[in-house]
């Protein structure tokens, strides 16, 4: 990069949820301006009216507080270059546009709908056939005069070769004459995206354009409208597709058919914003020379370079993503892990006697998701059906009636237990083994299934017991022995 500032913009439609294709460009954004000291900017590009979503803003502006993606200049922030809210800078575009048709680069298109419907098949296929780039001056006055509807088109060259370089893919070339007169301004008197970023990234500054590489084809109109101006051309940066796995095996483009697909879906499901950041910047991209995986926001700053970003299409795995966040989970403080997951147990309706912070404890580790949290202590919400398969063990040399054996051995001298706590239960199951003369682990298991009637838990046989209390860990005991009985 040269040694000129670094300003990149983040400039999202508010047209619904923020789809992680949409934060992975806000997050390479923000890395490539805070590697080396720039600017990070956000512009909400709400100028199709028809497609705006009430909320959608807000959506936006907290998915980037949640992030930690801080930016330097937006809506809600100020800055030099406002508003940053492409419908309250409508006079803005105007004025460049009559610039553009002043001197030859753009002109009025007066056509009707119906005449524009004419000119594509059934499918919607079609071009505009240029049917008013060089109307008369006099005729051009006279629709002015009238009050006659209007667009605004950009008059392509039809001759000749646009060509740009892209940081990631390359050259790029078009033919000029494939390119569409494309509208500028719309009869609402509103910008297009086409013409409105131009404007935009130019009065802001903005110098690095990061976007999804469905663009590429598209920039050399854009760049075209740089040069009418005179203006600098800003470094383009192209990012690969971003795909999800299909039943057959095959991929395509990431889509709702594939899972969540919108950062407030993914929270929703349990997973943490540190996770998700963490994973989507490996999402096109690696860093060099290292196989690191685990980076936070700011250690992300330090390695992340344009020169990482691959050219091929990355792939979407929701059992990666479960990884990363299993990881996060782990280092979370207890504390605050427990904190986060008792809304969760709550809803699903934990009973009062039980122990949550200890249970929280044993289940930290053992999920990949906060939502898993519920789903895992199952057993503890109520009790599970009778299954007597259960407690028969090979490893452990168990049947129903040898744990029944030891169940009624050990409920008796649990009841004059002094102390429910791990280790004086664990020292007192290790005495039954001892007094019945088979394995600790035999005892385990027929108390641990007696209580959770599970075979996998978060948690052995006396963690579950101090979990539940006693009160509960001897009545689920005093039923285990009716039904081995019975």
């Amino acid at each position: 990069m040269s040694d000129t500032m670094v300003v990149t913009r983040f400039a999202p439609s508010p047209t619904g949820f923020m789809h992680v294709g949409n934060l992975r460009t806000a997050l390479y954004s923000y890395l490539i301006a805070k590697h080396s000291g720039g600017k990070f900017i956000l512009r909400i590009e709400d100028t199709d009216q028809e497609r705006f979503v009430e909320g959608a803003t807000e959506v936006i502006l907290n998915t980037l507080r949640m992030t930690g993606l801080q930016y330097d200049e937006g809506p809600d922030v100020g800055g030099p270059n406002g508003p940053y809210i492409q419908s309250q800078r409508k006079e803005i575009y105007q004025k460049y546009a009559k610039w553009l048709v002043d001197h030859d680069y753009a002109y009025y298109c007066f056509c009707s709908e119906e005449r524009l419907r004419s000119l594509h098949d059934e499918n919607g296929i079609g071009g505009y056939d240029r049917h008013c780039r060089n109307l008369p001056k006099e005729e051009i006055e006279a629709h002015l005069k009238n009050g006659d509807p209007y667009v605004i088109r950009q008059k392509m060259p039809l001759t000749g070769t646009t060509t740009y370089f892209d940081e990631v893919y390359g050259e790029q070339s078009v033919e000029n004459k494939e390119l569409q007169d494309q509208i500028l301004m719309k009869a609402d008197g509103y910008p297009t995206y086409n013409f409105a970023h131009i404007v935009d990234d130019h009065l802001m500054g903005v110098n690095y354009v990061v976007r999804g590489n469905e663009y590429i084809t598209s920039t050399p109109k854009y760049v075209l409208l740089y040069d009418a101006f005179g203006w600098e051309r800003p470094h383009y940066v192209h990012l690969p597709l971003l795909c999800g796995k299909n039943p057959d095996g095959s991929v395509s483009k990431l889509s709702k058919r594939h899972g969540a697909v919108s950062f407030e879906e993914l929270v929703k499901q349990g997973y943490l914003p540190d996770a998700i950041v963490n994973y989507l910047a490996f999402l096109g991209w690696a860093p060099k020379d290292s196989t690191q995986e685990i980076f936070s926001l700011e250690e992300l700053v330090k390695v992340f370079t344009i020169d990482g970003i691959g050219k091929s299409n990355a792939v979407f795995d929701y059992e990666k993503l479960k990884w990363f966040n299993a990881e996060y989970l782990k280092k979370l403080n207890p504390e605050d892990f427990f904190e986060r997951i008792r809304p969760i147990w709550a809803a699903a309706g934990m009973p009062a006697y039980v122990n949550q912070k200890k249970l929280a404890g044993l289940v930290q580790s053992r999920v990949s998701t906060l939502n898993e949290s519920a789903d895992i202590v199952d057993f503890v919400l109520s009790r599970l059906p009778y299954d007597a398969e259960l407690y028969t063990n090979k490893k452990n040399k168990t049947t129903p009636e040898l744990c029944l054996q030891i169940l009624k051995t050990v409920r008796p001298a649990l009841d004059a237990a002094p102390a429910w706590e791990n280790d004086a239960l664990f020292e007192l199951l290790q005495q039954t083994a001892a007094d019945l003369g088979v394995k600790k682990n035999a005892v385990m298991w027929a108390v641990r299934i007696a209580i959770a009637r599970k075979a996998v838990t978060p948690g052995g046989a006396t963690e579950l017991m101090e979990v539940l209390g006693r009160e509960e860990s001897l009545s689920r005991m005093d039923q285990a022995i009716r039904e081995l009985e019975a």
